[in-house]
């Protein structure tokens, strides 16, 4: 493919800055990253930091920032390249030319278990050895992976995909555009016991799951429904491998959760949380919009909107970073304590 023609896919609307380094359009073959290069490919460069690279890229083109110095660079290199306010996202969408996931057709494999009360959409793709129970809504183009189960009464958007052996259990809600990786179960019974003097009695779980429009569930991550109402995730909502939402949480749209991050049962996340690897998140906790929580931070108490937490328990970032100066001085402040007391107990007797 030409740079030009790629140019157009990724841009019809020439909303970037366009220019060709010397006047030549180079064949481009595909992408690669800019620390591991090919020749014949597209790469691209966020920053200034990664400048240097321009030098002894054997790329053919480049996706730049708009930045005058770093253009003239790629032009003085021979480089083909286009400039953009969001260089990362162009690339993406550069990848997303080249290479398409592997999808099922629009066709029901013979092994499929699909009960009569089922509704179809049109041009749905069922993989070998699903289950689809009774009074379920399928939308138009949907594609269910080998061995997905699909519990009764449960609605599925247009277009999303459900990946192999994923589970969507009873009354569950999934909208348009989402993604269900392998292994991942959406609306399984929350974790809920009534402590009386006999043991644990079990509550049941009588409510249900929603994602709206655009949600994406990692593989082995868990959605559990609650005792009464629902479990909810709000649009566009990206979510990572190995994520538990408890019952009854609320999250909002537009947030994105790392690996191994744990939210308790109602929960209320605001809209634009970034919730990085491994943060824990107690009950009832509520986190305002645009929130950021680190790695590994412990949430016991409710979180301002904008705020940046860190530690455990999880404190205000710029505090936590001085107490962690402080901590690392602690066996010298420890040893001059004792010379002080020390001093101090001469000077009594």
């Amino acid at each position: 493919m030409k740079f030009s023609e790629l140019v157009q896919q990724l841009d019809p609307t020439a909303t970037t800055s366009l220019a060709i380094g010397t006047g030549h359009d180079p064949d481009i073959a595909g992408v690669s990253a800019i620390d591991d290069p090919h020749p014949h490919t597209l790469s691209y460069i966020e920053s200034s930091k990664f400048a240097s690279h321009i030098a002894t890229t054997p790329v053919s083109a480049l996706i730049l920032p708009v930045d005058a110095e770093l253009q003239n660079k790629a032009s003085d290199r021979g480089l083909a390249w286009i400039a953009s306010p969001l260089p990362r996202k162009l690339f993406a969408q550069a990848i997303a030319v080249f290479y398409q996931p592997f999808r099922l057709e629009a066709e029901l494999h013979s092994t499929a278990v699909i009960h009569p009360s089922v509704r179809l959409g049109e041009g749905v793709a069922v993989g070998a050895n699903v289950v689809i129970q009774a009074n379920v809504t399928i939308g138009n183009g949907v594609c269910l992976h080998p061995n997905v189960v699909i519990y009764p009464e449960a609605q599925i958007g247009d277009r999303t995909i459900l990946h192999a052996n994923c589970t969507i259990h009873e009354r569950t809600q999934i909208g348009a555009d989402c993604m269900i990786h392998s292994g991942a179960v959406i609306g399984a019974e929350g974790f809920g016991f009534v402590p009386t003097p006999e043991g644990w009695f079990k509550m049941q779980q009588s409510g249900y799951v929603v994602l709206e429009d655009g949600v994406e569930v990692g593989c082995n991550s868990t959605i559990d429904r609650p005792a009464l109402g629902k479990t909810l995730i709000r649009r566009n909502t990206k979510i990572d491998n190995l994520v538990h939402v408890a019952h009854g949480c609320q999250v909002g749209e537009n947030c994105i959760m790392a690996g191994q991050v744990g939210i308790a049962g109602a929960s209320k996340i605001g809209n634009r949380v970034i919730l990085a690897g491994q943060v824990g998140i107690v009950d009832h906790i509520e986190i305002g919009d645009g929130a950021i929580a680190s790695a590994k931070a412990g949430i016991h108490h409710n979180v301002k909107a904008g705020e940046i937490v860190t530690g455990i328990p999880a404190i205000p970032h710029k505090a936590f970073i001085k107490a962690t100066a402080v901590f690392s001085r602690l066996p010298e402040m420890y040893q001059t304590l004792r010379r002080l007391q020390k001093q101090l107990d001469k000077g009594e007797s």
